[in-house]
């Protein structure tokens, strides 16, 4: 593949009409399609719902925690999935025709950066999880240090496996070897993203059942040590817990799964003999409405944050009937004293029922 080829438009004409798609796009209407338009209103719902959850966490002082920054980073990964997601939409159909190969692999190289970011904010947030409820110690510096290396790793990665295409893995000159989903990726790159993506899902996986078998073993224990009216908040808290994995796992396996299956189902088959790789996008609409439902399991289902939630809501809609700053000057300084007592007088209580509240929250405090 010689460098120019980046450049030759032709190309993408070249493969969009071996796979078959060149013949299928130019059936259709050049007007935007109304699915276009109800995926460009989710995305932006995406957009706005995880920037209130990153206004959030930056207003609220006892959020500035390293299990936040995961929640935080999660946010801004599905914020970006939501509008790279809208531009991948309006440069889609007969635009796809007027972009070299190098834009080509830019537009769909973003999407699978911002959505690999999601999935390895999702492990961490895990690993995050998992490794707190071992060791069982208040946050300190090297915490804040270990969780820049793995934010900043997450993105790495994602930037790399997004990128592997343009830096030379792609299936420019070797039509036979093109994937039909996108006719200029090698069948190989996407089974192995495939194979990293159910390796990611496989962790997710078994990090939350070791988190709900530690929780119910403990809870177990104190059950015997206590009295016995203790052992129905045990069981309460148990059964809460695996709600909340039930709600994680199920929401992360039928957005994300479908289109794995698509991904090996391309793999498999040969070229223009599978006619459901031709509905792709509604496979990948469905992992980016992942990103939807995140900002609801990791944060509205936290006490806290939804209660700091509802009031930076409410500021706001103060502000915009009343320009006037009065209300402003008593809201945070209420939030942040109330920030300083909680971190005071409970953070040694907030530590010992953190395994019991780790799924349900999402934080090292205390839901009971």
């Amino acid at each position: 593949m010689a460098f120019s080829d980046y450049a030759n438009r032709t190309i993408i004409v070249l493969h969009y009409n071996y796979t078959g798609k060149l013949n299928l796009n130019s059936s259709v209407d050049t007007g935007m399609k109304w699915t276009s338009v109800l995926l460009i209103i989710i995305c932006c719902f995406i957009i706005v719902e995880n920037i209130l959850v990153l206004l959030t966490i930056w207003r609220t002082k006892k959020f500035h925690r390293p299990m936040y920054y995961f929640i935080g980073n999660l946010a801004f990964s599905d914020m970006l999935a939501g509008a790279v997601y809208i531009a991948n939409i309006l440069l889609s159909g007969e635009k796809t025709y007027t972009l070299t190969p190098a834009q080509w692999m830019m537009r769909e190289g973003s999407m699978f950066v911002a959505l690999s970011a999601s999935v390895f904010s999702l492990l961490s947030i895990a690993i995050e999880r998992f490794s707190t409820m071992l060791k069982m110690k208040v946050q300190n510096e090297s915490n804040c240090c270990r969780s820049s290396l793995l934010i900043g790793g997450c993105w790495v990665v994602s930037l790399i496996l997004g990128g592997l295409p343009i830096m030379g893995w792609n299936c420019i000159g070797v039509l036979e070897q093109c994937s039909t989903v996108l006719p200029l990726y090698l069948k190989h790159y996407l089974l192995f993203c495939t194979t990293v993506f159910s390796l990611l899902l496989l962790s997710v996986v078994i990090l939350y059942a070791r988190i709900y078998t530690f929780v119910r073993t403990k809870s177990r224990k104190m059950t015997f040590r206590q009295h016995a009216t203790k052992s129905t908040g045990n069981s309460e808290k148990s059964m809460a817990l695996l709600k909340t994995v039930i709600i994680v796992l199920s929401a992360f396996i039928i957005c994300w799964s479908p289109l794995f299956i698509l991904l090996l189902l391309d793999v498999s088959c040969r070229v223009k003999t599978c006619p459901i790789l031709f509905k792709a996008e509604y496979f990948l609409a469905l992992a980016v409405l992942n990103s939807a439902t995140n900002p609801i399991i990791y944060t509205l289902t936290n006490k806290e944050m939804r209660r700091a939630f509802r009031k930076m809501v409410s500021s706001c809609n103060c502000a915009s009937i009343d320009s006037g700053a009065t209300i402003k000057r008593p809201f945070v300084g209420k939030e942040f004293s109330r920030s300083r007592s909680d971190n005071s007088s409970h953070r040694q209580r907030d530590e010992v029922e953190y395994p019991e509240t780790i799924m349900s929250s999402g934080n090292p405090t205390s839901s009971s």
